[in-house]
């Protein structure tokens, strides 16, 4: 039997940061629980960067997560959009990091493309799947549902690196460097 694995996922956004958390044992999943940080609107972004980072923290503390993926920014058209969402996101990697979690990073199509099978999917057809794969999960915000995806992703790339582990392959990560340095120290 697997080990089972709790993933904290996290959408990042200045004025709503979803996170959810699933319990992953080798390629079942299961809804532990998600939800929705707010900030308060009209706040300084200073107050609504704490909040963020005071809500992730309790997240992680009432689940104890084992591991932490967080989407990457999606550029906008706006740079100031852009920096202010890079900012949250900033936020969203440093509050797993400081307690020692490791953090991993998705582009959105790549999460899109985990959960749904195609990385220009549109947000209902994420929320329609993820209620698919984790069916104790209930009616879902947008963001909530989007930060399970970004765990549902990872859960996957887990799995696939523990397939890649257990095979032995020389196509799993660790064994391609071990390839490219005997290449090197060869010539």
């Amino acid at each position: 039997m697997s080990a089972v694995i709790r993933i904290l996922g996290v959408d990042p956004g200045s004025a709503a940061t979803g996170w959810g958390v699933v319990d992953c044992a080798g390629t079942r999943l299961l809804y532990v629980a998600s939800g929705v940080i707010r900030t308060k609107r009209g706040a300084a972004h200073p107050e609504k960067l704490g909040s963020i980072f005071e809500g992730l923290k309790k997240v992680i503390g009432d689940y104890s997560p084992g591991e932490a993926a967080v989407e990457e920014t999606f550029v906008n058209a706006s740079p100031r959009d852009a920096l202010v969402l890079g900012q949250a996101r900033g936020v969203a990697l440093l509050a797993p990091s400081l307690i020692g979690l490791p953090v991993a990073e998705y582009a959105a199509n790549s999460v899109k493309k985990s959960v749904v099978g195609k990385g220009h999917a549109d947000k209902n057809q994420v929320q329609a799947m993820v209620k698919v794969l984790l069916p104790k999960c209930g009616e879902l915000a947008s963001d909530e549902a989007d930060a399970l995806a970004v765990a549902i992703c990872h859960a996957h790339h887990g799995a696939a690196r523990s397939i890649f582990q257990q095979s032995g392959s020389r196509f799993a990560p660790e064994n391609a460097t071990k390839q490219k340095r005997r290449r090197l120290e060869a010539s």
